[in-house]
């Protein structure tokens, strides 16, 4: 945790909070913190700084907290994602947020086991939950917006092509296709599929919404390893 963030509801007072739970224990045991000792600090949605440390105990921390610093800029990126597996899916999102991700619209593909859509890290607070972890890794506060698209036909047809207009439409697909481009200062918006890619016909759809497939090279990566190389090479 390298950035501490804190909810409306830990806030006493505009300049004090209490927090107790997951985040004093890692202030405990991680940090070794001590009364007088200074914190990194953010509220979620908001700015960062600094925090003194005012009293520690068993139950609860109270924090003196200077919030006086942006945090940092998103990519301009809309990151299209067919479900990963639940295990994959939590680390995924954790990366999405950790590298600046501002939007992320989970969609179905003919690869996607339908048992992936039951799993629990699809509920509103298991999804936030890992999206925090990231933003405290990355030092960040600004949640990334999750968006969930079960019909990939009709998503893909109806509203695609305005979320991605105005932006480079890049699909991550290996095959004879051009190497993804390096190093962009535009908008992008970039789909990603599952660990067996794409089906053609969900090639061509996506090619119809305005995205054209680009590849790493022969190698077939897992979903976050390729959610890693893409960014990092894009951006």
């Amino acid at each position: 945790m390298n950035l501490l963030l804190l909810e409306e509801a830990d806030f006493i007072a505009p300049d004090r909070a209490v927090l107790g739970g997951r985040r004093l224990t890692h202030m405990q045991e991680v940090h070794r913190a001590a009364v007088g000792d200074s914190l990194r600090v953010g509220r979620i949605g908001g700015l960062m700084g600094s925090a003194q440390l005012l009293r520690l105990d068993s139950h609860e921390a109270e924090l003196q907290i200077s919030l006086d610093q942006p945090p940092p800029a998103k990519l301009p990126l809309t990151l299209l994602l067919a479900l990963p597996r639940p295990k994959m899916l939590r680390r995924v999102l954790q990366t999405a947020a950790a590298m600046g991700v501002p939007r992320v619209v989970l969609v179905n593909s003919y690869r996607v086991e339908k048992s992936f859509w039951q799993t629990p890290f699809l509920e509103p607070a298991a999804v936030r939950e890992q999206l925090i972890l990231g933003l405290e890794q990355a030092r960040d506060t600004v949640l990334p917006e999750v968006i969930i698209e079960k019909r990939f036909k009709p998503f893909v047809e109806d509203r695609l092509p305005a979320l991605a207009a105005d932006t480079l439409g890049l699909v991550g697909h290996p095959g004879p296709y051009p190497p993804c481009p390096r190093g962009l200062d535009e908008p992008v918006t970039l789909a990603i599929g599952p660990e067996g890619g794409w089906i053609p016909y969900e090639i061509d759809l996506l090619a119809k919404a305005g995205l054209q497939p680009v590849q790493l090279g022969e190698r077939i990566l897992r979903v976050e390893t390729a959610v890693t190389a893409l960014l990092s090479r894009l951006f």
